[in-house]
């Protein structure tokens, strides 16, 4: 008897594109439930610069692992595999439609590939690698690349969270990082990704306007609040986008509108790496435009139809 496997969908593509209003609408249409697949907004309190959908325009749809975290908390892409594929078993369970959404392709890659077996944080290590970084920036892809060039090469120099893993990994095993044919994939389900693909240069205006609107609705004020909290800008989810450019601003190394046109060059840069990313993926279904336009959620819901029908 042929195993019957549950459908998955998920929407990926750069920031700004559209991804979470596209999300919304095929859960609305098709009875889904939205998992997050992007690693900042996990946590609790970083809403703004994350751009969380709001819970007032959800629409009563369910969310699941947005606000999970606490900001002194770490979270591996192993971690997130685990609670999300829980999720989107309880999801089917339910005999509903889980539809993933974000930008974080190594979390969605985790997901759906599985990972190797590997070593757990050590954050003494870790703080090493931080400090040989700080004195001389460059200097963890230059130890990766002398100590496995292979994954030097998938890498980019300024992606500190992913060096610093792959030395960690390296360092405590004292072997080459282990292929990923050793991890287990996602069983019991296929899956339909639908990537947003807009025009680069409306892509690009996109993300000049939701930077300035983070900025003018409130991004300063978040990150006043959460270091009045407690907090001390040293969390990870401040090294990410705008909450970064905006610490800075406020520890007087730059003024708010240079903060507000580093984090804009920032997001270009970043839009690139993750079009990049998912463009390695044979199985993604483009769509050239926004999430938000008509014609191209049409064409997304026609294909979940699809999809689920066959």
């Amino acid at each position: 008897m042929a195993v019957v496997e549950r459908p998955l969908v998920a929407t990926v593509g750069p920031t700004a594109s559209g991804k979470s209003a596209l999300a919304l609408r095929i859960a609305q249409t098709f009875s889904g439930e939205i998992i997050n697949c992007d690693a900042l907004q996990l946590y609790r309190g970083f809403d703004i610069g994350t751009a969380k959908t709001p819970i007032s325009d959800r629409c009563g749809i369910p969310h699941h692992l947005f606000d999970v975290l606490d900001p002194q908390n770490s979270y591996s892409a192993g971690d997130y595999a685990r609670a999300a594929r829980e999720t989107i078993s309880e999801i089917s369970s339910r005999g509903r439609l889980p539809v993933l959404v974000g930008g974080t392709g190594f979390y969605l890659r985790a997901l759906l590939d599985g990972l190797p077996a590997l070593p757990r944080r050590d954050e003494s290590l870790r703080a090493r690698l931080s400090a040989r970084e700080q004195r001389r920036p460059g200097a963890l892809h230059r130890l990766l690349r002398r100590l496995e060039p292979a994954a030097a090469a998938r890498i980019h120099p300024r992606d500190i969270q992913k060096l610093t893993r792959a030395l960690e990994i390296r360092m405590l095993t004292r072997t080459a990082l282990p292929s990923p044919s050793t991890a287990s994939k996602l069983t019991g389900y296929r899956t339909l990704q639908l990537g947003l693909s807009p025009p680069r240069a409306l892509l690009l205006e996109a993300i000049a306007a939701r930077t300035r609107r983070m900025f003018n609705e409130g991004l300063l004020d978040e990150v006043v609040g959460l270091l009045e909290q407690g907090l001390s800008g040293d969390e990870k989810p401040f090294e990410s986008l705008g909450y970064k450019q905006v610490l800075a601003h406020l520890r007087g190394q730059t003024t708010l509108e240079q903060a507000l046109e580093a984090t804009e060059i920032e997001t270009r840069q970043y839009a690139k790496r993750q079009l990049t990313w998912f463009r390695r993926d044979t199985g993604v279904l483009w769509l050239d435009g926004f999430g938000s336009d008509s014609q191209v959620a049409s064409a997304s819901l026609a294909a979940v139809r699809k999809f689920l029908s066959a």
